[in-house]
């Protein structure tokens, strides 16, 4: 006996559009593998904040030359009480600027590495990135004392490479969620307006002490009693992750092209 299976068009046209759906399903997660994280948790990612309820955020400072910036801030956060920052600092800068190296460390702030030659990192060979980051640690922990551990790349720009060795000597990429753009001189109250109005909880701030800038120790204060206003504390990147990993949290992050533009808008300025 023979035996016929017969299936009406509607069928046939619901099985179809299942499959064509989960075949470009797919295709899309294929095509972004290497930007979805929630499928390749293990995959290093550049931090630009975290969650967390607290109110709470990190001021960073970026220096990779002069010399006039970096005293007047560090004035306005000692007289605000500012106890806890972070300063990415270059190790070309670092080894020049000595003395306000140890104003930084004395003032109990935290040091990161913003790397040794300014340069886009993504353009560099693995061997390369690996010399560039190894160099700078090691400026900075003869100059300071201590290990860095936190980065942020010369001109924000990174990609998959870049995060994979900066993770496997032992680094967190550190980017942000707030730039404050001081480093184009845009006016000390649109500094101010910008990032009053778009911290958060768990916000990374950008904002830089090199030469170029030269709005930054007067939006500064400002900004400090407006946040604190809100209910803000200020905590370094390290606390603010350390925090995030004692609420069980994980760190966000952003896809690696996100740096693009960027990174292209931050080579106007040597910061």
């Amino acid at each position: 006996m023979n035996f016929f299976y017969v299936m009406n068009g509607r069928k046939i046209k619901h099985y179809s559009l299942i499959v064509l759906a989960l075949v470009f399903s797919v295709g899309v997660i294929y095509a972004e593998r290497d930007n979805i994280t929630v499928f390749s948790p293990q995959q290093p990612a550049a931090i630009y904040s975290v969650p967390t309820e607290k109110k709470v955020v990190a001021l960073t400072f970026d220096i990779s030359w002069g010399e006039k910036r970096a005293e007047p801030i560090l004035k306005v956060l000692k007289d605000k009480g500012i106890t806890q920052a972070t300063f990415f600092l270059s190790s070309p800068w670092i080894q020049s600027h000595s003395d306000i190296v140890k104003k930084i460390t004395d003032a109990g702030y935290e040091i990161g590495s913003h790397g040794h030659k300014h340069d886009y990192y993504s353009k560099l060979s693995d061997d390369e990135i690996r010399t560039q980051i190894s160099t700078a640690h090691s400026i900075i922990s003869d100059t300071t004392g201590k290990q860095p551990n936190l980065i942020r790349m010369p001109n924000g720009d990174f990609d998959k490479r870049v995060l994979r060795i900066a993770s496997e000597m032992n680094y967190k990429v550190i980017q942000w969620d707030t730039d404050s753009l001081d480093w184009m001189n845009i006016g000390t109250d649109k500094i101010i307006s910008r990032v009053v109005s778009r911290a958060h909880p768990g916000d990374i701030i950008l904002m830089h002490a090199s030469d170029s800038v030269k709005q930054t120790h007067e939006a500064l204060p400002v900004i400090i009693d407006q946040l604190r206003s809100k209910g803000y504390d200020f905590v370094t990147v390290t606390e603010l992750i350390t925090q995030t990993e004692t609420e069980g949290k994980a760190v966000q992050d952003k896809s690696t092209m996100s740096s693009t533009g960027t990174s292209q808008l931050n080579a106007l300025v040597k910061h």
